[in-house]
């Protein structure tokens, strides 16, 4: 990421909307803007952790309520909610926390939310191999509270569902319920 060139847009934004970047309030804004765009796009790395499924465990794992933040890559405005993500064990089990990792890799990005659910779940599906994967977030986007419509408060849902949580109903409804969406 260019920091400089980042900083130069910002600065060139401010006078394009009218605004003195030289000002007293505004002088550190550019700097200060490029660098938080920087942080909301670099994802941290992470190494990924599991281990032998050794007991067999063959039923739901799921962590809900995982906070989720992301720019629209439409307007640049933020948009956060949470993520309930969710894989039924294979061969493998996954480190908790790395469910939470695997949602900001996606979501530090521009982004759309349908592209990030199912980025997380084929992300899951590739690295893991479960049986099953299901992720499901719901996220209220700035760019459609703060202008357009302006539905403040309203959140958007998204689902991405593979292996038996797609294939197989009784799954699929287990994963829906335990996550406390109406699937």
């Amino acid at each position: 990421m260019d920091l400089r060139a980042a900083e130069r847009a910002v600065a060139d934004l401010l006078i394009a909307l009218g605004r003195d970047p030289a000002s007293e309030h505004l002088a550190d804004t550019p700097s200060r803007l490029a660098h938080a765009y920087a942080e909301l796009l670099t994802p941290q790395e992470f190494n990924l952790t599991t281990f032998p499924n050794e007991e067999g465990y063959d039923e739901l794992v799921l962590a809900r309520g995982i906070p989720v933040q992301s720019l629209c890559e439409h307007h640049l405005l933020p948009f956060q909610g949470v993520a309930h993500v969710g894989y039924l064990p294979g061969e493998r089990i996954l480190g908790l926390s790395k469910l939470a990792r695997v949602v900001e890799l996606f979501a530090r990005d521009l982004q759309v939310q349908e592209r990030l659910t199912k980025q997380v779940a084929d992300w899951l599906q590739q690295h893991l191999a479960p049986r099953g994967v299901g992720v499901v977030i719901e996220a209220e986007h700035l760019c459609m509270s703060l202008r357009g419509v302006r539905a403040s408060g309203s959140r958007t849902v998204t689902s991405a569902l593979q292996g038996s949580l797609r294939e197989d109903m009784r799954s699929r409804q287990e994963f829906f319920a335990l996550a406390g969406v109406n699937g």
